[in-house]
């Protein structure tokens, strides 16, 4: 065994600082959570006059109790779009990872309290996550539906692409992956194809809606007169169309069918279960994980600090220690799953880049899962980089880093710039899950970096007009800094679907044994395909 040691001292003024910030951040990702929660809690009461359960109490309601359940993408759409003053983050749905019936199950509930439930493009990107997920991972789908279907403001900017969704669903079906759907009020045009395209199908009596066109639209293309009951009641589509498979009395009845039809799948019937595995915890405090990246992202820090928290018993043989210092690669375990981790403590050289390649070759021989943990300023540059081969010996590392079969899981703990971005398996290279802490970065390059190249090239393009405005200069590069800084933190990204979520680092051994236990699931799993997917007939 090769237990990590630990030379950081908790009580030093350094660390002390470091904790703080980062404690802030957390509590400033939770705060705007909440406060979504809040404004929709607002309309609870209304809706209650009606017979309507809140979304969240609808998640409850479906939701084993005291089982885990990962949350995903919280903050879709924060500050975008429509978001005004955060409020209406989340992307007006609900997903996550949880177990309904002892099944575990990907689970979107629309979350009709906020902007009606209406899609927006990055809540169109949340939902098309939500099941590529379910596709990688082999989980069966559970939507507890009733949305305002597609944002007309904003339908024009996505509608072309916005059908790639049912074509996941039509996927998920055909692959043999059970979707089953709960209307819970009306399901319109568009969204009349959702649980059109589900393996089962439940509505409620006199509260589900489902049609192509309703009474008005009908009306105004036709000429004919028919009630909401007649073109598109639950009665209507269990008794006469057959789009619905059962009829439920109300809200906690429809869930109790979809409860009951996730248990009656016998999902993991072909799934060997998993040997019981004892595992030591950290030898170290997970509440020290606050205090290790620095307050001043220039600061170095050593990555084997964070792998010795998250680590079974803080065991972790390192691969080609001596080899290169920057970039740290080994083998550990999380809750008893076998796994690799990959991790920086500075740029990627082209040494780095050739041991971490040759590091993920063997996890792929050996079917080990690859933890990333990101924190790079990205390749190393200049003539003694470039003439040593590291675009050569990075293309390989991309290379490897796609191409890998294995389970690749990615945290992004500090910066993650440019290609090396790339290298460490950010979003762009489909890592099967993809989590930030509170103060990470991703960007082409940093703020700072950005304004001086913008400087320096509109400097020269004035020198050759003969006119050079150090006022003009000073602006164009202050305003590419904010801008840059703005759209390159944590909370930003994580807004426009970079990532599956914030979490907070002393989580990060949960969530890392959670989707590793997950993937090992999903990898052993033997589903039946078919063709077309089933057919509502």
């Amino acid at each position: 065994m090769a237990i990590l040691e630990s030379y950081i001292d908790r009580h030093a003024d350094a660390f002390q600082r470091n904790a703080k910030v980062m404690g802030a951040a957390v509590d400033e990702f939770r705060d705007i959570e909440q406060r979504v929660i809040a404004a929709a809690e607002k309309k609870v009461p209304r809706y209650r006059e009606r017979g309507l359960m809140p979304p969240r109490e609808r998640l409850s309601a479906l939701l084993d109790v005291g089982t885990p359940f990962l949350e995903l993408s919280t903050l879709c759409g924060y500050m975008q779009e429509e978001d005004r003053d955060g409020s209406a983050a989340g992307g007006s749905c609900i997903t996550g990872i949880g177990y309904v019936a002892g099944v575990r199950c990907m689970i979107m509930v629309d979350d009709y309290l906020t902007k009606g439930g209406s899609i927006t493009p990055l809540g169109s990107a949340k939902r098309q996550r939500m099941m590529r997920i379910a596709i990688e991972n082999k989980l069966p789908v559970l939507t507890l539906a009733q949305s305002g279907g597609g944002n007309l403001k904003l339908l024009g900017d996505f509608f072309g692409p916005s059908g790639a969704g049912f074509a996941v669903q039509a996927k998920l079906s055909a692959m043999g992956i059970p979707q089953i759907t709960v209307v819970h009020g009306s399901a319109t045009a568009g969204g009349a194809y959702q649980p059109g395209l589900s393996d089962y199908v439940i509505m409620i009596r006199r509260q589900s809606t489902v049609y192509l066109a309703g009474p008005a639209l009908l009306k105004a293309a036709t000429g004919e007169e028919a009630s909401d009951e007649e073109i598109g009641g639950a009665e209507m589509h269990a008794e006469v169309a057959g789009t619905a498979d059962y009829l439920a009395e109300n809200d906690a009845d429809g869930i109790r069918i979809a409860r009951e039809v996730a248990g009656k799948l016998d999902w993991d019937k072909r799934l060997q279960a998993s040997a019981e595995v004892a595992y030591a915890e950290p030898h170290f405090d997970a509440e020290e994980l606050l205090g290790i990246v620095p307050e001043d992202p220039k600061t170095p820090y050593d990555v084997r600090e964070i792998i010795a928290r998250i680590a079974d018993d803080s065991d972790f043989l390192e691969f080609k220690s001596a080899f290169d210092v920057g970039t740290v690669c080994g083998h550990m375990a999380i809750q008893g799953i076998a796994c690799a981790v990959i991790g920086n403590n500075g740029p990627i050289t082209a040494k780095g880049a050739a041991k971490a390649g040759q590091f993920i070759q063997l996890c792929e021989q050996s079917q080990t899962p690859i933890v990333f943990l990101h924190n790079t300023t990205g390749f190393i540059v200049g003539t003694e980089a470039e003439q040593g081969g590291i675009i050569k010996h990075g293309s390989k590392l991309i290379q490897a880093v796609t191409n890998a079969s294995v389970p690749k899981i990615s945290i992004v703990v500090g910066g993650s710039y440019g290609a090396g971005n790339y290298a460490m398996c950010g979003r762009g290279m489909e890592p099967r899950f993809m989590f930030a802490w509170p103060r990470s970065v991703v960007s082409v390059m940093g703020p700072a970096q950005a304004g001086s190249v913008m400087r320096q090239v509109a400097e020269a393009k004035m020198r050759r007009a003969g006119q050079v405005s150090e006022e003009m200069l000073d602006a164009l590069e202050k305003d590419t800094v904010d801008t840059m800084a703005a759209k390159s933190h944590a909370l930003a990204n994580t807004a426009r679907m970079w990532d599956d979520g914030i979490i907070d680092p002393r989580d990060t051994r949960s969530v890392l044994g959670f989707v590793l236990d997950i993937c090992r699931d999903a990898d052993a799993r033997q589903i039946t395909a078919n063709t077309f997917g089933i057919g509502r007939l």
